[in-house]
């Protein structure tokens, strides 16, 4: 099953992506005689998964019985969750040679920092490049959507608190990381958090250790890792982010880059306005951007 939300007019609404389609879910819903949150924190928090795999059933039929539908090529995505609750909780240096790259030592514990919810945009919005940077730098990620509450989840358990995963380009301000000695503030601008260009949901990638991670700058393949280079893995993450801290349904949690990011060549390679930025992750697909100069 893959979510997404796509824009209808002046509303955002919430749909399937049913091979190279989408299906308004709340067409389906209606179909099914079955009411849904308008929301996708709604829909994760309130809809059991038996009814979802329902409506999913319907709009593959929906699919195969040619009614309405919209391309993917002409529909308008937007953020699958366009405004977090609460901040994106992410991991740094969690691949050994992104560590090395950036002049760090891999850790021993995970390393956790946040990105507020202003940052988020969807796919093929514009990443703004603000002038109070001049070392604008990309990160793909694999980035998990939390689908149920708790806290102190072991690893065995955490990877059925999961609804879904989606993609993030963790953009950062190099030397607001360096000015401010501290990665919240480079991190947090506005627009420096692409997410999508769906949830696809965690029933379709049973290992998130086995997928690869690829980023491109203008068809430039800058990074081409996998996450079972991963430092600490996605249970791992969840047992340690959720000791004595409650995760809620539709929190986000980005799991770290691998090696390649523009501030790891020499010279590096930074972002400049005009340039595409593309971030893959097998099984979920392409989050893809542009970089725009910031408007007076």
């Amino acid at each position: 099953m893959r979510f997404a939300t796509y824009q209808r007019g002046r509303e955002a609404r919430l749909a399937f992506v049913v091979e190279d389609r989408l299906v308004d879910l709340g067409a389906v819903a209606q179909r099914k005689k079955t009411k849904i949150p308008a929301d996708m924190i709604g829909v994760i928090a309130e809809v059991p998964a038996s009814t979802l795999r329902t409506l999913w059933g319907e709009a593959q039929a929906w699919v195969n019985a040619r009614r309405p539908s919209i391309p993917l090529s002409r529909a308008r995505l937007l953020a699958p969750i366009q405004r977090p609750r609460k901040n994106i909780m992410c991991m740094g240096r969690n691949y050994i040679e992104h560590a090395r790259e950036t002049g760090g030592a891999p850790p021993e514990v995970p390393v956790f920092f946040t990105k507020p919810p202003t940052c988020v945009i969807g796919p093929g919005a514009p990443v703004t490049y603000h002038t109070v940077t001049q070392a604008l730098d990309y990160e793909v990620e694999l980035a998990v959507v939390f689908g149920r509450r708790g806290r102190d989840i072991p690893a065995a358990k955490a990877l059925d608190y999961v609804f879904g995963y989606t993609i993030m380009n963790d953009v950062t301000a190099r030397d607001l990381q360096r000015r401010h000695q501290q990665w919240f503030k480079g991190k947090s601008l506005d627009t420096f958090a692409p997410l999508g260009p769906w949830i696809v949901h965690r029933s379709a990638i049973p290992d998130p250790q086995r997928l690869r991670l690829r980023m491109r700058v203008n068809g430039e393949l800058r990074q081409n890792a996998t996450t079972a280079s991963m430092i600490f893995g996605v249970a791992q993450l969840i047992e340690s982010l959720s000791a004595g801290m409650t995760i809620e349904p539709g929190d986000i949690m980005a799991t770290g880059t691998p090696e390649g990011v523009g501030m790891g060549f020499n010279p590096p390679k930074w972002l400049h306005v005009g340039d595409v930025v593309e971030a893959e992750v097998e099984g979920i697909g392409l989050l893809r951007n542009h970089i725009a100069a910031a408007k007076p």
